[in-house]
């Protein structure tokens, strides 16, 4: 029996958002061995200028990123879907080592199997440095509240 993760393809406006929502909060767990099943085991990326293949690497991936990337805040927000693809903007909050807090802001693409396992995953992310008082995303590390606001809200 094939592993699946629920909603399936094909996607409509609903079971994406579903989708997407799921996709936060599991980035938001910052659990890469988490994060990876949600993944083809053969799932390739292109997360800004890294190509990565398969779960070990996305793992990898992550882990690194985590290491580096503190107090990390994710929200995800539709932009578009089709049968087996949905596109979502997104933006995050993280501090590096030095204690410079950064908003990255981006787009990603994403492709699924049958089993709704994303098995093509393209993100385009930029940096932007700004200030502790600049930060938007305030809640406890994990899970977005429900009540907290989502990109359009927030003006972003």
């Amino acid at each position: 029996m094939s592993e699946q993760r629920p909603p399936l393809p094909p996607f409509t406006e609903e079971t994406a958002r579903v989708k997407v929502r799921a996709a936060e909060d599991g980035w938001n767990t910052r659990d890469p061995q988490r994060v990876s099943l949600a993944y083809t085991p053969d799932s390739r990326w292109r997360n800004r200028a890294e190509f990565v293949t398969g779960r070990a690497e996305i793992a990898a991936l992550l882990t690194r990123k985590w290491q580096r990337e503190h107090e990390y805040r994710l929200i995800k927000e539709l932009w578009a879907h089709g049968a087996d693809r949905i596109a979502v903007r997104f933006a995050y909050e993280w501090h590096d080592d030095s204690g410079q807090w950064y908003r990255s802001y981006g787009n990603e693409n994403w492709q699924f199997d049958q089993n709704g396992l994303m098995a093509h995953r393209h993100a385009s992310i930029n940096d932007l440095p700004i200030a502790e008082g600049e930060r938007l995303f305030h809640w406890p590390l994990g899970r977005r509240p429900d009540d907290h606001p989502g990109l359009t809200a927030l003006g972003l």
